[in-house]
């Protein structure tokens, strides 16, 4: 066949070969089992393997495979085993995909990079190289010998045919291993015959020594000699490897064309790449891809097509594939309708007649993309032009990679930036208790410029895969740049029952220059000059623009973990001692990486656990991830672990029993395993109009899919408007009319726009909710405004402002919201009835009257004028949600005064695991579901270190950090419902700081704040043992029928009994306590009776004063501010159950002031630096009130 192929190729190009597959080389490359065998039978196995097709040996016979036997009976067995996903027949192919051609000459070796796809949508990553070699032949006819050729003539003419090598990996390391592959060239170069085969072997060997490193900021380094190799980590477990340069794009495309890709990638159009570079075809695709994650392309990804492949074209569903550029005719002329991207001339085309018809990024987004991109300097050689020679190829490699890690980010926050953008007000248009979402409403809050494309997006895989995920709550990258970006104004309108209405901040930026689109509700890095045009609005109402919107998120530091050199990889106690070796360099890192930095000290952990598992040693491992609970549980790998635990020996199970966190970690995987996984919900549902009739619990759900209110109450109000004098039930036509009606005078509401003359009166988030038609006043001719705040004139002719009245002078503001939401649903009502019922109908939803008639609303002076504001956690809820704990935590001085993350914050702990946080400067809403467990919460307590404890039904502290407010890491070493916390004030700055938490079985445990460990442990014999606090040095526990004075190691110091006495304050148990060591006074309460009990310190046999309570019925909770207790609890208030807060002197022993803003008991309180104290009530009420201390 060489021969041939010589003599052909003297009178013109050498024929195309096809390829094969010659060796297949996969771990584990040594066992346990080799030792056994001898280590001889190891060395000489490539020796013995002969050099033949590994499909030509699959196709073979199994009678021609037992003649080559020899006549033995041994079984006949393959050399080597083939990973089960490879496809050996087609993978030839795209190692080759231009064709195997054999040259007179050596070539330079040449790249390029390959993705697989299995059945399933897994994906994995292949580097090739193509390596030229010489082969020699003698002049009378082929010789072989052993499937080698024999070389019998010194003076042989000399051919050079390609060998591909291709390193597959499950992550897309296309940087890292494409060097790896340039060392391992170096080597082969000097080899020839089995050399180069063993050479091979080894280097695979080698690789498969190497860890992924977990997600994070800890990268890792080996030596492949003579580069030095960094295998980069992912962001977070939903974030791919990035190890190829993402400005790649950018260098092949103008900005406008690269949204244009994007957009065809969106809209799930059938893409063909095509360049004369093959290594271009893959890195171009996956930088595309990535530009639009969080979302992911879920269709056919086949960046290389071989020239045997191009029929895949005509495949009729959406695509993106890659061809070389030479057949670019061939794959325009297969069909329709497909995009064809040039990367070499940077053209995009259609392969139909007509002109390309790809529909415009939305404009806001589009613009302020481009401005962004003007602010990224994407070319390395400017960096270098003030900058010396470095003599170190290393050094060289580092600086290129560092300048190319930033540029990574700095692309992939424009890109995910663009995205948030373009999907941002999605989220307004979910229901998330039915899983639905309004499309046709979505589109016509659309400018109409942009609906062509959000018409096309929307009937999306990418698009549907998108809600999915909101649905689920899911927190991604998404999510978290969204969550940054939000402007004031935006998080105050979730607060909203109708956030859809424009505030007036929005409204003036419409009215100004095109290039503040961009910066509508978005916040990003300084990655360009950028200029925040202000407009006329009140001092008062808004501060300077950029302050609100102001934020910067910088690239994370990334840290370097460098592996041993390699051993002799195939040999078993040298791989054996390797392990061994990077278990004690980690351990040397976990025990140098200061406790705050817990993020490294988690991927150490994991690393070590690996290693450990490497070696055999089950225990070990399981305890390094055991570790990562109190480290960073978002990398715990669940499932690795549950194999672990599946295959520990007896022996091992004996031993773990012994090891109090092994035992916890394994009793949790086999309740875990016993449970099993709850399948997410994946369901949704497009609103669409009912067509059948409604009784009240489907017109429930119907009114909450649709939008128009989620509160049930108010819902069961407007089925009875609608239902006045007929059947209860609403039929299609009816709810048809209602919905329209709505809908159009929320559309009026959207466009109403207000002179700047008009709009300097109100304040920035002030909405238009309702526009009366033109009507003569005193004032002359105009329209009366409403919005959440005031009603005004807005005069014609010359437009004016008159203020007629402002609502906080007529009504409590708690209340406004919702009778704002029962205008306009009265004004539907009336509407959409149009009778002479309509009227009377409409007046079912005057709730606010009817509760004036029914029940006085009468309130006091003393809580007017102490009542501050109130907020509410359960917004966007279909009910109130019962209010916990509250727990507030101050600002940073440290940080910049326009980053929202120094602001304090307010934290509220709600139903089923739910915390929700406000900023405590605004009282806006910043992160509206926080999800930790699934029980209830019992209490928190904020640390120092960005730290926020939480204390749960399930017996577990989770521990949420304040700057990411993200729950990544968890204490699980009580047994029984977390029932309290508190930290210990120390004035020595020397001694580590110590939190104490206490457990309903009566255990309390000591923890170390910055390294998270246990420093004691003890038991306190009780009934239930529900808070604990520290005085001077002591601990004071209440346990219901018990108060008791403990030594800090738990030795008994004092307890104070119930009574045995019936009928007395303390027989219905302790609810709550406050110690007064100045005063020598403990303070008592019962949450059955309406009294407060004073004991002296020194005597605990009786209290020697009782307060009267007037209207209590039982104290849920009380503290101190300044010289006052303020007590939370349940009480009667006009004749109906209502939550009371008593506010008592300490000194006199007097109630000063009863408050009552609560509908329900109220069950939490906190103080505000001694200034306000903020409360929360039970579920039927659901509020926070917030209140002024004297």
């Amino acid at each position: 066949m060489i021969s041939s192929v010589h003599q052909h190729g003297r009178s013109g190009d050498f024929p195309l070969l096809d390829p094969e597959v010659l060796q297949v080389h996969v771990p584990p490359f040594v066992t346990k089992e080799d030792l056994v065998t001898g280590s001889q039978t190891l060395s000489n196995f490539n020796r013995t393997q002969r050099r033949r097709s590994f499909i030509k040996k699959k196709r073979e016979k199994p009678v021609a495979a037992l003649e080559s036997n020899n006549g033995n009976n041994d079984p006949v067995t393959e050399d080597i085993s083939v990973p089960k996903d490879i496809d050996l027949i087609g993978l030839p192919q795209l190692c080759f995909p231009g064709g195997l051609q054999v040259a007179n000459e050596s070539k330079a070796d040449h790249f390029h990079f390959l993705v697989f796809t299995d059945v399933f949508g897994n994906r994995t990553y292949g580097v090739v190289v193509q390596h030229y070699r010489p082969v020699q032949f003698p002049h009378d006819g082929n010789h072989y010998q052993n499937g080698q050729v024999h070389w019998t003539s010194a003076k042989a003419p000399r051919l050079y045919a390609a060998v591909g090598i291709c390193v597959i990996s499950k992550y897309a390391y296309y940087n890292a291993l494409k060097d790896c592959l340039s060392c391992l060239l170096l080597q082969l170069k000097s080899c020839r015959g089995n050399d180069f085969e063993d050479k091979v072997k080894e280097f695979a060997a080698k690789l498969a020594l190497v860890p992924s490193p977990p997600p994070g900021q800890l990268h890792l380094m080996f030596n492949m000699k003579p580069l030095q190799i960094v295998l980069p980590s992912r962001e977070d477990l939903d974030s791919p490897v990035v190890d190829l340069d993402l400005h790649l794009p950018f260098l092949c495309f103008k900005p406008k064309q690269v949204l244009q890709i994007i957009t065809c990638i969106l809209t799930e159009q059938r893409i063909v790449l095509l360049s004369s570079d093959w290594a271009l075809l893959t890195l171009i695709a996956e930088s595309l891809v990535l530009f639009i994650h969080p979302l992911q392309w879920q269709h056919t990804f086949v960046p290389i097509l071989s020239r045997l492949m191009l029929d895949f074209v005509m495949a009729p569903t959406s695509f993106l594939m890659g061809c070389h550029v030479n057949h670019f005719d061939e794959v325009a002329a297969e069909t329709d309708d497909l995009i064809l991207i040039n990367i070499d001339n940077g053209s995009i085309s259609s392969s139909s007649s007509r002109e390309l018809d790809i529909p415009d990024v939305p404009l806001g987004a589009a613009e302020c993309f481009m401005s962004r991109l003007k602010g990224v300097q994407m070319y390395y050689d400017l960096k270098l032009s003030h900058l010396g020679s470095s003599t170190e190829l290393n050094d060289l490699r580092m600086q290129r990679r560092q300048w190319q890690q930033r540029l990574n980010w700095q692309i992939q926050q424009v890109t995910l930036e663009l995205i948030v953008n373009i999907f941002r007000e999605v989220n307004n248009h979910l229901n998330y208790e039915h899983r639905v979402f309004n499309s046709e409403e979505f589109q016509k809050t659309r400018e109409p410029a942009d609906q062509p494309f959000y018409k096309m997006v929307l009937e999306t895989h990418i698009f549907h895969s998108f809600l999915k995920a909101r649905l689920n709550r899911k927190m991604d990258a998404f999510t978290r740049m969204e969550l940054s970006t939000r402007s004031e104004a935006h998080r105050m309108k979730l607060m909203l029952e109708s956030p859809r209405r424009p505030t007036m901040q929005e409204m003036a930026r419409k009215c100004s220059s095109p290039e503040n689109r961009c910066f509508k509700g978005i916040s990003m890095p300084d990655l360009a000059d950028q200029r925040i045009h202000d407009f006329p609005v009140s001092k008062s109402s808004l501060k300077k623009l950029e302050s609100e919107t102001a934020l910067k998120i910088p690239l994370k530091p990334i840290k370097t973990c460098k592996l041993p050199d390699f051993p002799s990889p195939l040999v078993y106690h040298h791989v054996q001692s390797y392990y061994t070796e990077c278990i004690v360099l980690l351990s040397k890192a976990v025990s140098s990486v200061p406790p705050e930095s817990s993020a490294l000290l988690a991927r150490y952990y994991y690393l070590r656990g690996l290693m450990n598992m490497m070696l055999g040693k089950r225990l070990d491992a399981l305890s390094d991830f055991q570790n990562l609970y109190k480290t960073d549980i978002g990398i715990f790998p669940a499932d690795l672990v549950k194999k672990l635990v599946d295959s520990l020996a007896q022996e091992e199970w004996l031993q773990a029993e012994k090891r109090s966190e092994l035992k916890r970690l394994i009793s949790k995987v086999k309740k875990d395993n016993e449970t099993g996984l709850v399948k997410s919900d994946d369901r949704v549902t497009n609103f669409a109009l009912p067509k059948k009739h409604m009784q009240l619990d489907d017109f429930v759900k119907r009114i909450q899919e649709s939008g128009i209110v989620k509160d049930i109450g108010t819902i069961h109000r407007l089925f009875d408007a609608l239902t006045v004098g007929q059947q209860k039930q609403i039929d299609p036509e009816t709810f048809k009319m209602f919905y329209t009606f709505w809908k159009e005078t929320e559309a009026e509401a959207q466009d109403v726009h207000l002179p700047a003359e008009v709009i300097e009166h109100l304040d920035k988030n002030e909405s238009v909710y309702k526009l009366s038609r033109s009507v003569k006043t005193n004032h002359g001719v105009g329209k009366i405004a409403m919005t959440q705040r005031r009603l005004f004139l807005l005069t014609e002719g010359r437009p004016g402002y008159i203020e007629i009245t402002a609502f906080r002078d007529i009504e409590d503001p708690q209340y406004m919201q919702q009778a704002l939401t029962n205008v306009l649903l009265m004004d539907a009502v009336v509407g959409c009835l149009q009778s002479q019922k309509a009227i009377y109908a409409a007046t079912k939803l005057a709730f606010f009257d009817k509760m004036k008639y029914e029940v006085p609303m009468m309130v006091s002076k003393t809580t007017s004028e102490t009542l501050k504001r109130k907020i509410n956690p359960s917004a966007g809820q279909t009910a109130p949600q019962a209010v916990d704990v509250l727990l507030y935590t101050p600002g940073h001085l440290n940080l910049s005064e326009v980053d929202e993350d120094a602001n304090p914050k307010l934290w509220c702990a709600l139903s089923d695991g739910k915390v929700v946080v406000f900023d405590a400067t605004s009282w806006s809403m910043r992160q509206n579901c926080i999800q930790v467990g699934t029980s209830k919460l019992n209490c928190m307590l904020g640390l120092e270190q960005n730290q926020v404890w939480i204390g749960s039904q399930d017996c577990t502290i989770y521990i949420i950090n304040t700057v990411s407010m993200s729950c990544n890491k968890q204490l699980t070493d009580h047994r029984s419902e977390v029932t309290d916390m508190v930290i210990e004030d120390s004035n020595d700055k020397f001694s580590q700081t110590q939190a104490y938490s206490c457990s309903a079985d009566g255990t309390i445990i000591t923890w170390d704040v910055f390294t998270l460990k246990v420093k004691n442990q003890f038991h306190v014999e009780c009934q239930r043992l529900t808070s604990i606090k520290i005085f001077r040095g002591t601990l004071w526990c209440c346990a219901g029928e018990c108060i008791m004075e403990l030594r800090k190691n738990g030795i008994p110091y004092r307890r104070m009994l119930l009574p045995d006495q019936p009928g007395d304050i303390a027989a219905a148990g302790f609810s709550c306590f406050q110690l007064f060591i100045d005063r020598e006074q403990l303070w008592t309460a019962s949450a059955e009776r309406g009294e407060l009990c004073i004991w002296h310190a020194k005597d605990l046999s009786k209290p020697f004063h009782k307060i009267q309570l007037q209207d209590c019925t039982g104290v849920s909770c009380m503290i101190k501010v300044k010289n006052q207790i303020w007590v939370g609890s349940r009480g009667i208030s006009q004749g109906k159950s209502r939550g009371k807060i008593y506010v008592v002197d300490i000194e006199k022993h007097s109630v000063e002031k009863e408050l009552v803003a609560h509908s329900d008991a109220v069950q939490a309180l906190c103080s505000v630096e001694d200034r306000y104290v903020l409360s929360g009530s039970s579920c039927e009420d659901g509020k926070v009130a917030i209140w002024k201390v004297e």
